[in-house]
């Protein structure tokens, strides 16, 4: 027999490169359609970069040739070429700030549609083993932290080397002797920036991993709500969130904390390199090997060359945490469903007629402490023909809504198969299997649209009369004729503007919307008061004829007009027969309802 499949949940905590050339290849593909829009972002980033040598070589020329000449006329045309110098850097600096940004902004839409899309492919499995939280995080946070790479990272190192190149190159044709002077600090900035670059890794991964905690803790405590106010955890739940946000705050003030140092650092050596320039440009002034104009268009030079400096460390920044965010990213768009489409489709006819077939079918959720499968179903094996209504009873973990999740190919077995009219459903489109199936669960689902939408799912292809059908055969239609606006009516996030049988009423009308040729009722009517399980009774004694219907239920006094009940014991079939042949029996079933229906003594 085959093992249950199995897989760690998607950590955090993982780590990878400062820098994965793989990933950022890949994260370039992303580019690739706006192309012409990146090139125009570099062609902008290298002519401002261009421009930043223009002021201080003007500045040189001023002092040393217009002003020694006393030629007013030329210290007019520099001092007009610099202000159009300036005024040309801000506007290229302005629209290469628009493209990036735009740039950004277009990679995170993309980049959110594909997560979108992956998370509505991937099976029930994934979820199981991973916390919404942590997805929440690779929707918002993580997708934001790759917009800082596109819109201010990526391109705008171009910018930074180019500056740096046009500067270098200036300083050494001005005067290549006082260049290299300035530049004996930079092995001491480059030591700096390495260990810069070690501990600010260090610190924004711890930044990282606390955040998904956060969300995580947030998401399951605000869903829990109503649990934690019942057993009045909210003093526990406080003191758990501050064990949690300080971690947080304190790997950020560790970040924060190392970044107060570097800059300082980097504005002590800069103010290092302008001592040296001045002191051994002043002794070239008096040993008239330079001038006073070269020394200062070099202070000026100098300023301009360590800012990009300090703008690279930063990007270092923004780069380790858009590989940090890219490998959870692509980890999870690499991830394959379990349950797959086949390569060759066998299609459902159009007028299918229900026949349900359960062949040995074993399946486990996950593997054991010692790795052996915990199987949930053993070997089952059972037939529902066409139109029959049959009901599956056993106690709590006999396996009973398994049998609906496998039925939907939400999970694959790992022995056995099931067919619908002897097609088996792996071969089955899962779009098409589930066409065909209506599901009414327990937990019952709404969305914060208004009623409309809540029972046709924005189905364009059910009218308006269809939905207003299921509404009334369901007896749901009272319901929506108080609502103010209808079947216009926001019902709020899941529903909390209605009561639990109140939505489940609803659900039942979504269900019997897509008319399906298979109706599954998974313990739905166990939220119900008396009142409105009676109205759902009536409702589907009528809408079951002619349709093969499962239903699901621990109360006994809801299945007993079904054709056949099939009685699950540790997921093995061990009784089955109509209400009155099992009790006739005497065994599991007979159990079951004396101890749902025993008087109790006084």
């Amino acid at each position: 027999m085959k093992q249950a499949a199995a897989g760690p949940i998607q950590e955090e905590e993982a780590l990878g490169k400062a820098y994965d050339g793989r990933l950022m290849r890949r994260l370039l593909w992303y580019m690739a359609p706006y192309w012409w829009r990146v090139a125009g972002a570099v062609a902008l980033l290298v002519s401002a970069a261009g421009l930043q040598i223009v002021g201080p070589w003007l500045v040189q020329m001023a002092l040393d040739d217009a002003v020694p000449e006393g030629d007013a006329r030329l210290l007019g045309i520099l001092a007009t070429a610099y202000l159009v110098a300036a005024i040309l850097t801000f506007a290229l600096q302005y629209a290469q700030a628009l493209l990036t940004t735009w740039l950004g902004q277009k990679v995170m839409y993309d980049l959110r549609t594909e997560i979108f899309e992956k998370l509505q492919e991937l099976d029930l499995r994934f979820y199981d083993r991973n916390p919404i939280g942590r997805l929440m995080t690779r929707i918002t946070s993580d997708v934001e932290t790759l917009n800082d790479l596109f819109s201010s990272g990526v391109v705008a190192i171009f910018g930074d080397l180019f500056t740096l190149f046009f500067i270098v190159s200036a300083m050494l044709l001005m005067d290549w002797q006082l260049a290299l002077v300035t530049f004996a600090v930079l092995p001491f900035v480059a030591w700096a920036a390495f260990l810069f670059r070690s501990r600010i890794r260090h610190a924004y991964r711890d930044i990282r991993v606390r955040l998904a905690r956060i969300n995580a803790f947030f998401h399951e405590r605000i869903t829990g709500i109503r649990v934690v106010q019942l057993f009045n955890r909210e003093e526990a739940d406080s003191r758990r969130l501050d064990e949690v946000n300080r971690d947080y705050l304190e790997a950020h003030l560790r970040s924060i904390t190392y970044y107060a140092l570097f800059f300082p650092v980097i504005e002590v050596f800069t103010a290092i390199a302008l001592a040296l320039i001045i002191w051994y440009g002043g002794f070239s002034i008096l040993a008239g090997t330079t001038t006073v104009g070269v020394v200062t268009a070099f202070l000026l030079y100098a300023r301009r060359f360590f800012r990009p400096i300090q703008d690279l460390s930063e990007k270092y920044n923004v780069l380790q945490a858009a590989m940090a965010s890219s490998e959870r990213i692509f980890r999870l768009l690499d991830r394959e469903p379990e349950v797959l489409d086949p390569g060759v489709t066998a299609p459902l006819p159009e007028g299918i007629r229900g026949d349900i077939e359960f062949r040995n079918v074993w399946f486990a959720y996950e593997s054991g402490n010692e790795g052996e499968p915990e199987w949930v179903l053993k070997g089952l094996s059972f037939r529902v023909a066409p139109g029959e209504k049959i009901a599956i009873v056993g106690h709590t973990g006999a396996g009973k809504t398994t049998i609906i999740n496998l039925l939907m190919r939400f999970y694959d077995p790992q022995e056995g198969e099931i067919l619908i009219d002897g097609v088996p459903v792996r071969a089955v489109p899962q779009k098409e299997l589930r066409r065909w199936v209506g599901l009414v669960l327990q937990d019952i689902f709404l969305f914060s649209g208004d009623v409309r939408y809540n029972v046709r799912l924005g189905n364009k292809g059910i009218s308006e009369e269809r939905v207003r059908s299921a509404v009334e055969e369901v007896g749901a239609a009272p319901l929506v004729e108080r609502l103010p606006g209808r079947y216009d009516e926001p019902l709020g996030e899941r529903g909390k503007s209605l009561s639990v049988g109140e939505r489940q009423l609803v659900s039942f009308a979504r269900a019997l919307a897509f008319d399906p040729a298979i109706l599954v009722l998974d313990e739905a009517t166990s939220s119900v008061d008396s009142e409105i399980e009676a109205k759902i009774d009536e409702a589907t004694a009528r809408l079951m004829e002619g349709r093969t219907s499962i239903v699901i239920a621990h109360r006994l006094s809801t299945v007993q007009s079904a054709d056949r009940i099939l009685v699950l014991h540790h997921g093995e079939l061990r009784e089955e027969g109509s209400h009155e042949a099992l009790l006739a029996e005497g065994g599991l079933y007979s159990r079951l309802h004396e101890l749902q229906f025993a008087p109790i003594e006084s």
